[in-house]
């Protein structure tokens, strides 16, 4: 932005701080989500939000804490060290947050922007609902005061059933109490921050009613703040390095989906290639304060925006608040009851689960919906690690799905005009020519679609029994040797039943290809147009056919 005044600096500021009110208090939540100290949350909104206002590309995306990645960091915490104190689990996060900081920066040396896209929407839709119900089983307990040990969504859903009735009363009131008031007044008044006012009236009440000598568990000290710059332990990497991959693809694919949803009038869509290093050193910051890897978040991201942030200053204003927030709050912080802090985790995490994008995806296709699904199943099943392994593979499937199955269409031209459209039968009157097949492909052919076009094709010509087979390429953005090889085939079958097979609207890469080959010189210019009015012209003077509406007899 040319010029930065007072009247823009002002709205930044005012959205900043408003954004800090929620921000600050889900960012504390989140950390108990990896079973981290609560400083940790906090000290992922200081650099992390500063490094992405210098070289991020969106102005409204708040990049902390989200629970998607606060779960992967506790899946992997425990898979390297199941026993590790608050201290230990701090340092591996932090690890982790150095290791995806490291990885992000190399893809964007290595330009891979693209990757954002390789988790489909509808797997991200069925990931993001499998983890909400994962967020909400593990905070239950915490929420009611039970303790037992965690083995898996099912197995901890059934834990919790057998020890409904170990829960402590003061802790179920302080935790039922808050879900209540997040929830009902982000109901009612969905601009108030909600989760500040649930957490500060449960300091009050730990102060006032000693609610710690009732049972109730508290953060306890803010142990040395925000630490300065140190480098967290390498002798991890080897057992960290394949859910720093998970988190980094999460943290990239998250950032893209929030900053797009958000912006503008006006303003550019987030750069996928600028963001990968703006959330790698993001990342990297975090991890050098004491951090856990970060990622741009959708509900701050919309507190934010909403609150009338105008450019990346308001994340530098929330990132001063939680400095302040570790500076000066930390007796305040030290008697949160967790399970205020449980309660909006919940209240947010339920957030994750959209079961009209669930229906909405159905609506459109069956087999999208299909591969939600097997996302929301892997991560219930297999947990949250292989579950994004799961969801990476899921979406590969669907783009190979997709790719392998392009659609064949026979094409008529509507009457009066020279559009042609789809064979329909909600077209009746359009027109086709009696001994012509005109057909056209869409997509890349390549090796892997090569023979299902071909089948395609030669059913069309076999119940058409036509003496020119005319594909259009208009739709072909691509054609490689194996897909020649099969047309070149074709051409030739055709030529032994007394038939031809013309080419139409052809791009100039394909067009390139095409002539090199033994296929384009057989064609030659007679049999190869510049589109399909040109080429249904030449039919028409060539064999002095007329069209004729559908149905009517040839």
């Amino acid at each position: 932005m040319s010029r930065y005044g007072a009247e823009l600096a002002r709205a930044d500021m005012i959205a900043g701080a408003t954004a800090a009110a929620v921000v600050v208090p889900i960012a504390m939540a989140h950390a108990t989500i990896a079973n981290l100290p609560v400083q940790v949350g906090l000290a992922t909104v200081v650099a992390p939000m500063v490094a992405y206002a210098l070289v991020g590309t969106s102005r409204p995306l708040s990049v902390s804490t989200t629970s998607t990645i606060a779960v992967l960091v506790a899946a992997a915490a425990a898979s390297v060290a199941p026993a590790a104190t608050p201290a230990e689990a701090a340092l591996i996060a932090s690890t982790l947050a150095l290791m995806v900081g490291a990885m992000l920066c190399a893809g964007w040396a290595a330009s891979l922007g693209f990757v954002a896209n390789f988790i489909s929407q509808p797997v991200l839709v069925g990931f993001k609902a499998g983890i909400g119900l994962v967020i909400v089983a593990d905070q239950l307990p915490k929420l009611a005061g039970i303790h037992f040990e965690k083995a898996g969504f099912f197995r901890d859903l059934a834990s919790l059933a057998r020890h409904a009735t170990d829960f402590s009363p003061p802790t179920l009131a302080v935790g039922v109490s808050a879900l209540v008031l997040v929830v009902a007044g982000r109901r009612l008044a969905p601009r108030v921050p909600w989760a500040l006012i649930a957490i500060g009236l449960a300091i009050a009440a730990s102060a006032v009613f000693d609610l710690r000598g009732q049972g109730v568990e508290t953060a306890g000290a803010l142990e040395g703040g925000l630490r300065g710059p140190m480098l967290p332990p390498l002798d991890l990497l080897t057992e960290l390095w394949p859910a720093a991959v998970g988190i980094a693809l999460m943290s990239l694919t998250e950032s893209i989906a929030a900053g797009r949803a958000f912006v503008g009038r006006g303003e550019a869509r987030p750069a996928a290639n600028r963001e990968l290093l703006a959330l790698g050193l993001a990342n990297l910051g975090s991890a050098l304060f004491g951090g856990m890897p970060c990622g741009g978040g959708t509900t701050q991201t919309a507190v934010n925006r909403s609150a009338g942030a105008r450019t990346q200053a308001a994340a530098v204003a929330t990132a001063v608040i939680a400095v302040l927030t570790l500076a000066f709050l930390a007796p305040l912080v030290a008697l949160m009851p967790r399970a205020a802090l449980a309660a909006v985790v919940i209240a947010y995490s339920v957030g994750l689960i959209h079961l009209d994008e669930f229906r909405a995806i159905r609506a459109v296709r069956t087999t999208e919906f299909q591969w939600a699904v097997i996302a929301f199943t892997g991560v219930l099943l297999l947990g949250t690690l292989r579950g994004i392994l799961v969801a990476i593979a899921a979406s590969l499937l669907a783009i190979a799905h997709q790719a392998n199955r392009p659609h064949v269409y026979e094409l008529r031209r509507k009457r009066g005009t020279h559009a042609f459209r789809a064979r329909a039968v909600e077209h009746p009157g359009d027109e086709h020519w009696p001994g012509l097949l005109i057909a056209r492909p869409q997509g890349r052919l390549y090796f892997a679609n090569a023979e299902r076009v071909g089948d395609q094709l030669w059913q069309m010509q076999g119940d058409a029994a036509a003496r020119v087979a005319l594909l259009d390429l208009g739709a072909v953005t691509d054609i490689e040797y194996t897909a020649l090889a099969m047309l070149s085939a074709g051409e030739e079958k055709l030529r032994e039943q007394g038939a031809e097979l013309w080419l139409a609207a052809l791009n100039p890469h394909v067009l390139a290809i095409v002539r090199e080959t033994a296929l384009g010189r057989r064609l030659g210019r007679e049999r190869m147009f510049i589109d399909l009015p040109a080429a249904v012209a030449a039919f028409e003077r060539r064999t002095g056919t007329q069209p004729l509406p559908e149905g009517a007899p040839a």
